[in-house]
């Protein structure tokens, strides 16, 4: 049976982290280090690590963790940064790249993040437009491997949804039949759905930048096995 493959997911307690360790707390096939601001209740019987620190003292943990992979599923919201630009990229693009950084020193080779869909530099979305300026920034960072999840609309559970947002999650079952062709990538998706295909990336040894789109974060998920 081979070894177990180490994750240190940055990014623990939002919906896309938190989906990835309650996947991973019932598999033999991945082992997690997850690194957060707060504590959280892990799942009953999770064999994993939950370190607790601000972020100036992530790196290193990273360092430690012994880890083959980086997971990165920070994020905050417009509304949590208070609609601040600075503050909204402080998180979104700053920790990110330098959470990559001290993996990347710490010989970290593969990293896995989580974007959007229509992540683009150029565009005048500033939500945008940050995160297509951290692919960028990623990119340039000279990993083995990067990994780029760009989902559309997350559905989950989440307390902090605002109504708009909810009410998009609730028909974006009948919105999706509508998006074919190139508009597929727009369509809405799990996020347990995200985290399973962050599990079967993990497990990629091919080198190279891959981003992946709604097709292909189901497609990927389809062969996460367990």
């Amino acid at each position: 049976m081979s070894e177990p493959v180490r994750i240190c997911l940055v990014g623990a307690t939002g919906l896309i982290g938190w989906q990835l360790i309650e996947q991973a707390a019932v598999r033999s096939d991945v082992r997690i280090v997850a690194i957060a601001r707060r504590e959280v209740r892990l799942p009953r019987g999770a064999r994993m690590e939950m370190v607790v620190a601000e972020p100036d003292g992530w790196g290193s943990i990273i360092a430690r963790s012994r880890a083959g992979v980086l997971v990165c599923a920070l994020g905050t919201t417009w509304r949590k940064a208070g609609k601040n630009e600075t503050a909204f990229r402080a998180v979104d693009f700053d920790l990110v790249l330098a959470c990559a950084r001290e993996a990347k020193a710490a010989g970290i080779d593969h990293m896995i993040v989580v974007s959007s869909i229509g992540a683009n530099p150029a565009t005048r979305n500033f939500y945008l437009g940050v995160k297509g300026e951290m692919e960028a920034a990623l990119s340039g960072l000279g990993f083995r491997r990067l990994d780029i999840m760009r989902p559309g609309l997350l559905r989950g559970a989440r307390d902090d949804r605002r109504i708009g947002e909810r009410l998009a999650i609730v028909f974006s079952p009948l919105l999706d039949l509508l998006l074919h062709g190139k508009r597929r990538q727009y369509r809405s998706i799990k996020a347990v759905q995200v985290a399973l295909a962050i599990i079967a990336l993990a497990k990629q040894k091919a080198a190279g930048r891959f981003v992946h789109d709604h097709d292909a974060m189901l497609g990927a998920m389809r062969r996460s096995g367990g």
